[in-house]
């Protein structure tokens, strides 16, 4: 089963900043009631130390009384489809109300009537980049690729992607997966190419190659896939990684060894997931108030907490709705402005590229 760092698929344009009215927005009285009455919800694969989704879940039971029934949290998103279509027929506790899904399945699953629109209050803060224009799917969060560095080995901290190539990172960087098979190290391919300047996709996967190549044959380039132990460790101390999975690594290591995580100065690549409700929701307006509760103020930082990016961000922040502690433990907001979401056709032509010829253009066996 794929984790869900691999599921993570990613969209297209920056961030736009929305206006702040509708944020504040609440879920009607006539919701709220109708949301109580049905008297539970059901999730399914929202593992609690995932994005804050523990706390995030805590918060929606004691902020609406209603239970939560968590179904198999380590699923994958393709086990999400299943369940709905599984469970068309059942109104009992093994039928999701609500899924997360990587980018992909929202699409092929409004397409297969899986899936019931709705369009939460503040709908019209969340990017249209991000969103099915008929509600059926919207994006969640997000992340960007990084620089995961261990700073005890190394000192000066690179701030963009060319200073990957400087003589003085001699066997240091690694990717966090084989981008022979790794979304997420394919992804951080393609953003070395945009990086380079290329805007079409195929040349920026292949730019991203000879960047990497470059960066091989300077021997700077480490062909393990690196983690949070071999950061640690030393053998990979620059690690290019999903923020999220950074941060949380620095916070595990608890400044044993220190970690800083940078955004990148250019090449911004991020990855969205999606929510929907399920078109055969047993507690449909619990499912609602869920999405209302989720794109709300509170829920947004609630995964912010967790160090997702929450898709309204940038909202957030234009307004000065984030507290100063979450801006503190992460990357400057700035560092995301110039976020890209590649859309699924250049992700799937990017990753053509990277994929087939990583082996011909750059030489080393990722393992």
């Amino acid at each position: 089963m794929l984790n869900r760092t691999q599921r993570l698929l990613s969209m297209t344009t920056a961030i736009v900043i929305a206006s702040a009215s509708l944020a504040a927005a609440e879920p009607s009285a006539e919701l709220i009631a109708a949301a109580k009455k049905e008297g539970t919800l059901t999730t399914i694969a929202l593992p609690h130390n995932w994005c804050g989704y523990g706390d995030v879940i805590a918060a929606f039971k004691a902020k609406y009384g209603i239970e939560v029934n968590e179904l198999n949290p380590d699923a994958g998103s393709g086990d999400e489809i299943e369940a709905i279509k599984a469970n068309k027929g059942n109104k009992g506790p093994q039928a999701p109300d609500v899924i997360d899904v990587g980018l992909s399945f929202g699409p092929s699953a409004k397409a297969e009537g899986l899936l019931m629109p709705y369009k939460v209050s503040t709908w019209d803060t969340i990017p249209d980049s991000a969103k099915d224009a008929d509600g059926y799917w919207y994006g969640d969060y997000y992340g960007v690729l990084s620089f995961v560095v261990n700073t005890d080995i190394v000192k000066d901290v690179p701030k963009d992607w060319a200073d990957l190539k400087k003589p003085e990172l001699a066997n240091s960087v690694a990717l966090a997966g084989d981008p022979r098979a790794s979304n997420q190290a394919v992804q951080a391919v393609y953003a070395a190419g945009l990086a380079a300047g290329e805007k079409d996709a195929a040349k920026a996967g292949e730019a991203g190659l000879s960047f990497f190549a470059e960066v091989n044959k300077a021997g700077n380039f480490v062909p393990v896939i690196g983690k949070s132990a071999s950061l640690a460790q030393g053998s990979t101390p620059i690690v290019i990684a999903w923020d999220y999975n950074g941060l949380s690594w620095r916070d595990s290591l608890k400044g044993n060894p220190p970690v800083e995580v940078v955004v990148p100065a250019s090449g911004v690549v991020a990855g969205v997931y999606v929510q929907a409700i399920s078109a055969f929701a047993p507690h449909p307006n619990a499912a609602k108030l869920w999405m209302e509760f989720l794109y709300s103020d509170e829920g947004q930082l609630g995964w912010l907490k967790g160090y997702c990016h929450p898709i309204r961000f940038n909202d957030l922040a234009k307004n000065n709705k984030i507290p100063k502690e979450l801006l503190d433990a992460l990357p400057p907001a700035a560092a995301y402005e110039k976020a890209t979401f590649p859309t699924l056709e250049e992700q799937a032509t990017g990753k053509t590229a990277i994929t087939t010829k990583w082996d011909a253009t750059v030489g080393a066996n990722v393992q």
